[in-house]
C-alpha cells in the first residue's frame, strides 16, 4: 500500500503501459479509495522538481545565464531534483497499489514504475565531459510528465472548489507558452546576430522582460512589432502567428470550459427559476404566491446548493447512499424513542427514505384534523405548535434535532388525526419520512414491527391519563354572560385560553 495505504489513481500511467504490454494491463482498473495528504504533499515536490526542468532547462539553453561563476549552484538544483526523483521510484510510487480483477496488486505498479520514470533518469550528463554542461542534455527529465497529470486529479480531488485550480493551471499553460516562445526569440536574435536589425533583441535591458514582451505580443497578435526583413525572421514570425493563433484559441477554450464546469450548478438554478416564473406568469399566479416560490428557490439554493438533494444520491451505490445518511442523520434518529430497541439495520434502511423538504417562514407543516402520514425531524430551525382563533397563540417551540409525529406512522386504518397546528418559525429544513416507506422496511422485520406496536399501544393508554374535559358549569356560563354585560370578561378570556393551551400542549407532548 502507500505510506497510509492509498490505492493510486494513475490513469496516464495505465492508459500508457495498456498500450505497450495489454497482455499484464488489460484488465487493471486504477482506483482511488482514499485521498492521502501526505502523498499529496510528496507529489507537489515531485512537479515542483519536474516545473525546475520543463521551465529552466529551455532558459539556461537560450539566454546566457548559466556562467562558470554560477554554475554549481544550477548543478546543486539539478541533483537535488534528480535524488527528488529516484527517491520517488524508490520509495513511493512500487508502495502505490492497483484493482485488477477485483484483486488488489503491486507488481503492476513497479512494472511501470520502470518505463517512463527510470527512462527519466536516464544519465546524459555524461556527455558533460564532451559538450560541457548543456542545459539540453537534461531533456529526459522532462519524462517525468505523469506525475505532473496525476498531482492535479489529487488536487482537484481535495480542494471545495476545484475550479480555482483549473483556473491557475490553464493561465500556467498559457505562461508557458509564452515563456518558451520567449527563449525561441532570444535564440534567433543571437543566430541572427543581438541588434543586427529592427525585428531581432538589440542586447539592451533585461534580455528576458524584453523577450517575453515580444512573445506575448506576437501570440496574442496584439500586432506592432518591427517587420522581420530576412527569410529567417519572416519564417519565424510566421510561425510564430499561426502558433499564437492556434494556441490561444485552445485556452480560450479551455478557460471557457472551466468556466462553464464552475458556473453549471448557478446556470441550473437559474434556468429552473425562469421555467418556474414564466409558467406561473402564464396562468397568472397571484403575487404573493410567486414571491414565496421565489424565496423558497433562493433560500432552497443558497444553503444546499442544490434543489434537490435526491439528485445527487441517486446517482451514489445503496452502500454510499447508507453511509452519507447514517453520518448525517443517525444521531438524531437514534434519540427517537420510538425507534430505541429497534433493529439497528431497520433503522439504517429507514434512513436512505428520509426526505429533505424546506419550509417557509408561516409555512405549517400540518394542521389539526389532518390525516398524519409522515414523521418529521428538524434538520435546521425551529416549528410552533400554534392555537388560538387566528392561530397566532404559540404553546410549544420545537427546535433543530427535535421530531414530532412518529406515532402518525403506526396508525392503522383510516390513519391518526393531527391534534395541533404546526407552523415553521422563520426557515425551517425538515426530514420527512413517509408512512409507506416505513411499511415496507418493516415487512423484514417483524421483530421491529411488534415492538413498534407495542409503543403505539403504549401511547394510546397513556392519552387515557387526560381525562374527557367537562362541560362548563351553568353558573360559570351565567358569570361570563354578566361579565360580559359589565364589561370585564377579559379576565375570564384569558383564565380560558390558559387552560386551553396547557391542554393542547399536554396531548400534544403525549403524541409527539
Amino acid at each position: 500500500m502507500s505510506p497510509i495505504g492509498e490505492i493510486h489513481l494513475g490513469h496516464s500511467r495505465n492508459e500508457m503501459a495498456t498500450h505497450r504490454k495489454p497482455d499484464i494491463l488489460s484488465s487493471c482498473v486504477p482506483v482511488s479509495v482514499s485521498i492521502d495528504l501526505i502523498y499529496v504533499m510528496w507529489l507537489f515536490c515531485v512537479v515542483a522538481a519536474w516545473n525546475w526542468n520543463v521551465w529552466l532547462i529551455p532558459v539556461r539553453w537560450a539566454f546566457p545565464y548559466q556562467t562558470p561563476e554560477n554554475l554549481h549552484l544550477w548543478l546543486l538544483m539539478d541533483y537535488t531534483c534528480d535524488f527528488i526523483y529516484i527517491l520517488d521510484i524508490l520509495v513511493f510510487q512500487p508502495r502505490l497499489q492497483f484493482v485488477r480483477g477485483g484483486d488488489i496488486v503491486s507488481l503492476i505498479r513497479l512494472y511501470l514504475c520502470l518505463q517512463m520514470d527510470i527512462i527519466s533518469l536516464f544519465p546524459m550528463e555524461i556527455f558533460y565531459f564532451f559538450t560541457g554542461v548543456n542545459s539540453l542534455l537534461r531533456f529526459p527529465r522532462l519524462l517525468k510528465y505523469m506525475a505532473f497529470f496525476e498531482f492535479n486529479d489529487r488536487m482537484e480531488a481535495v480542494m471545495k472548489k476545484a475550479y480555482i485550480y483549473r483556473v491557475i493551471r490553464t493561465s500556467s499553460y498559457l505562461l508557458y507558452s509564452l515563456h518558451i516562445n520567449a527563449c525561441l526569440f532570444y535564440w534567433g536574435s543571437d543566430y541572427e546576430g543581438l541588434g543586427s536589425t529592427k525585428w531581432v533583441y538589440n542586447g539592451k535591458g533585461n534580455a528576458y522582460i524584453r523577450c517575453y514582451y515580444f512573445a506575448v505580443k506576437t501570440l496574442i497578435t496584439i500586432g506592432g512589432l518591427p517587420d522581420p526583413t530576412t527569410v529567417f525572421e519572416i519564417c519565424f514570425q510566421l510561425i510564430n502567428y499561426f502558433v499564437g493563433v492556434f494556441a490561444f484559441s485552445i485556452m480560450i477554450g479551455q478557460m471557457r470550459d472551466v468556466v462553464g464546469a464552475a458556473t453549471a450548478g448557478e446556470n441550473y438554478y437559474r434556468a429552473c427559476m425562469d421555467s418556474t416564473i414564466k409558467y406561473m406568469n402564464n396562468y397568472h399566479i397571484p403575487r404573493d404566491v410567486q414571491n414565496r416560490i421565489k424565496t423558497w428557490y433562493d433560500y432552497t439554493w443558497k444553503s444546499q446548493g442544490m434543489l434537490d438533494e435526491q439528485e445527487l444520491l441517486v446517482q451514489l451505490p445503496t452502500k454510499m447512499r447508507l453511509d452519507m445518511a447514517v453520518d448525517v442523520n443517525y444521531s438524531i434518529i437514534s434519540k427517537v424513542a420510538l425507534f430505541q430497541g429497534c433493529d439497528r439495520q431497520m433503522v439504517f434502511d429507514m434512513l436512505t427514505r428520509l426526505k429533505s423538504v424546506v419550509y417557509l417562514p408561516g409555512d405549517f407543516v400540518c394542521k389539526k384534523g389532518e390525516i398524519g402520514r409522515e414523521m418529521y425531524i428538524i434538520k435546521q430551525g425551529e416549528v410552533q405548535v400554534v392555537g388560538g382563533p387566528d392561530l397566532q397563540t404559540v404553546f410549544v417551540t420545537i427546535r433543530a434535532g427535535s421530531v414530532f409525529g412518529e406515532i402518525s406512522l403506526l396508525a392503522g386504518g383510516g390513519g391518526n388525526r393531527r391534534t395541533a397546528n404546526v407552523k415553521a418559525h422563520g426557515f425551517a429544513n425538515l426530514f420527512i419520512l413517509d408512512k409507506k416507506d416505513l411499511a415496507e422496511i418493516l415487512v423484514h422485520y417483524p421483530e421491529s414491527q411488534k415492538l413498534l406496536r407495542k409503543k403505539k399501544g403504549a401511547a394510546a393508554a397513556a392519552m387515557q391519563v387526560i381525562p374527557p374535559r367537562p362541560d362548563t358549569p351553568e353558573m360559570f356560563k351565567a358569570a361570563l354572560k354578566v361579565a360580559q354585560q359589565e364589561g370585564i370578561e377579559g379576565v375570564f378570556s384569558k383564565l380560558r385560553k390558559s387552560y386551553e393551551a396547557s391542554e393542547v400542549r399536554q396531548k400534544f407532548m403525549l403524541l409527539h
